[in-house]
């Protein structure tokens, strides 16, 4: 992840922004390949050891120690509250030296009686860095949102202006700048060396007080809605060198295996990079043809391969035993595909139905075998076809995916896969050879079919994942494979609420709805615990008539999710919906959406042993959702099918 040459930016993490003990902490950072890290004085209290055990474990793990904090309620007080502050300071510059940490950061004031005394709060600053100079130490000193005199970036300056001491600097944190109504264009204007350290976080428009949003709902960049991007290259506009840290309170990650969130916050990080090295060589590129010098970057930023484009699903791999190869087998007969393969080598048979290929893989002593032996009958793999298969593998190893080799026979295709945070793959098969290249692995068994394909290819694939899981997912899938996030949908469950985000590239050649739920009853909840894990719960099929399909499916006795009458009746009153279309959706059990022109018509299969259940979709006039206000009552119908609990 680290650049040969050049003078890459330095990447840090607060111990406060994962759980486990201190040292848990410091190996999860380390293993992650953090260069540095902040010191949370908490985590400082709870260590059953000394200052210079940590500093000795950190340097045994290679890592640094950035800054001490944080130190609160300094300044703007009365003359003896201060003196009390001052002795409070010497005693944590006794624990920075021995911890061998440089920096200290002190948050603005926050209670109520603080003085709003530019002039008092420089001198009492002043104070303190001349005591931390005394120690070779420096002051970075930052405006918390909800402080109560100063609580913005350029409040805080002025009083690091006015003091002016070598050992006193600003921190800025991307939180507590972009999270405010403010405007923050100045950042770009404050003096690079005069910027001490800088601190970031993402996090979620939800409309609540600061203090309540940066306690509880932070998230690493990348997987909110601030635009941190457009800090972080404000701030190396100034020409600021130092480290860029992460700082999240979140209450998924005070939960979550430190390993795993260290190695989230490191992929953050580094596609935070990338999105200021792209727009920026898109400025310079802009500059040069306007005749133009650009300006020069003084460090370097992280630059993988591009994202892959990606051109559709080429195939959906199955794990399945003897006997749900067998009931999958015949589902998959009815709803019209055709056998169409038999590997060389292996247990594997390949179904097709226009360009949508289906794997069944019951090859033993496999990786498919093994996902099966945890997750038992599942999607274990998907296969996207790409313009550069390489490039995908590389980019995905670049942001800390592990690269997977299958076995192969003689002669057989090697297409390159990674991992996904569930243990399941994604493989890259090559666009430039044809969708179907990869089917030069299996002995041709097409059987002549009656009729013209009722599905024509794969319109999205939707996942279901544990709690607190969704940022994660979101993050992996916008690093690694370029997709974009879309709206947020909370959706009722009889049994709780479902939490829904899609994620897809630009063209919606892939679509992917992600979705989690609280509560352990709920149709995501109940596939997560199916699953034990994470894992794909249902998958879409575009149609070019969905009304055809459904008498196609019904006749070959495939079970269709049956639809409450009440909701026609609805529809009738909701949309400008014609007689005969609502006598035919009312018949066949097909939902309906609309917006603006676009329109969705879809039906659904009944759960395979309440595992995953298949979904046949027709959009109209540019539709581009997922038909969300109609999956309550799916959710309610499959419910009822089932039995309720």
């Amino acid at each position: 992840m680290r650049r040969a040459r050049g003078e890459y930016m330095r990447r840090s993490i607060a111990t406060v922004s994962i759980s486990g003990t201190l040292t848990e902490k410091l190996d999860a950072i380390a293993a992650a390949r953090f260069d540095g890290v902040e010191i949370f004085e908490n985590d400082l209290l709870f260590f059953n050891g000394s200052p210079k055990d940590v500093k000795r474990h950190a340097s045994d793990v290679g890592l640094a120690l950035d800054m001490f904090q944080p130190f609160r309620d300094f300044e703007g007080v009365s003359d003896a509250q201060f003196k009390r502050n001052l002795d409070r300071a010497e005693k944590k510059f006794d624990v920075m030296q021995e911890l061998g940490t440089p920096l200290m950061l002190v948050c603005s004031n926050v209670n109520a009686d603080a003085f709003d005394d530019v002039e008092r709060s420089a001198a009492q600053m002043y104070e303190l860095a001349e005591r931390a100079a005394k120690r070779n130490l420096k002051i970075a000193f930052e405006a918390l949102a909800w402080g109560s005199k100063i609580f913005t970036f350029d409040k805080a300056w002025a009083v690091v202006e006015k003091a002016d001491h070598p050992h006193l600097g600003i921190n800025l944190d991307s939180f507590h700048t972009l999270a405010l109504p403010h405007d923050w264009s100045g950042v770009r204007d404050l003096p690079g060396d005069k910027i001490f350290y800088v601190q970031l976080a993402d996090a979620p428009k939800l409309g609540m007080h600061t203090l309540t949003l940066s306690r509880h709902f932070r998230n690493f960049p990348g997987q909110g809605d601030l635009d941190v991007p457009g800090f972080l290259r404000a701030i190396i506009d100034t020409g600021y060198a130092g480290p860029i840290s992460l700082e999240i309170f979140n209450d998924d990650l005070r939960a979550a295996p430190p390993r795993q969130s260290a190695l989230d916050a490191m992929r953050s990080l580094l596609f935070l990079e990338e999105q200021v090295r792209r727009q920026k060589e898109t400025e310079a590129a802009a500059a040069i043809a306007a005749g133009h010098k650009p300006h020069r970057r003084r460090v370097e930023l992280f630059d993988p391969p591009v994202a892959p484009t990606i051109d559709g699903v080429s195939f959906v791999e199955f794990t399945v035993d003897a006997q749900a190869k067998t009931a999958l087998d015949q589902f998959l007969r009815k709803m019209g595909f055709a056998r169409m393969g038999a590997h060389r080598s292996k247990d594997v048979a390949l179904f097709g139905q226009g360009d949508v290929r289906f794997v069944l893989n019951a090859e033993p002593d496999s990786f498919a075998h093994s996902y099966m032996l945890v997750h038992g009958p599942s999607v274990c793999a998907m296969a996207l076809q790409v313009d550069d298969p390489a490039a995908a593998v590389a980019r995905a190893e670049a942001y800390g995916c592990q690269k997977f080799d299958s076995r192969l026979g003689p002669k057989e295709n090697t297409i390159p896969a990674i991992r996904m945070p569930n243990g399941g793959l994604i493989y890259f098969t090559d666009a430039g050879a044809g969708r179907t290249a990869f089917q030069s692995d299996f002995v041709s068994e097409a059987q002549p079919v009656s009729a013209a394909p009722l599905f024509t290819h794969i319109d999205h694939v939707a996942e279901a994942l544990p709690d607190g899981q969704l940022d994660a997912w979101v993050l992996f899938y916008r690093a690694v494979l370029g997709l974009s996030p879309e709206e947020i949908f909370v959706l009722p469950d009889p049994y709780g609420l479902i939490r829904s985000k899609a994620v897809s590239n630009e063209t919606r050649t892939l679509r992917l709805p992600l979705n989690i739920s609280e509560s352990r009853d709920t149709a995501t909840s109940r596939s997560v615990t199916t699953f034990a894990g994470a894992g794909v719960h249902h998958i879409a099929f575009g149609t070019d008539d969905i009304f055809e399909a459904a008498r196609r499916m019904e006749k070959a006795g495939v079970p269709l999710l049956v639809i409450p009458p009440n909701y026609y009746d609805d529809i009738a009153a909701r949309f400008p919906v014609d007689d005969a279309l609502l006598e035919q959706m009312r018949q066949h059990n097909v939902l309906y959406d609309r917006v603006g022109d676009g329109e969705f018509l879809h039906l659904f299969t009944q759960p395979y042993d309440d595992r995953f259940f298949f979904e046949v979709c027709q959009r109209k006039g540019g539709y581009d959702s997922y038909g969300a206000p109609n999956a309550p009552v799916r959710m309610a119908a499959q419910a009822q099918a089932r039995g309720g609990r």
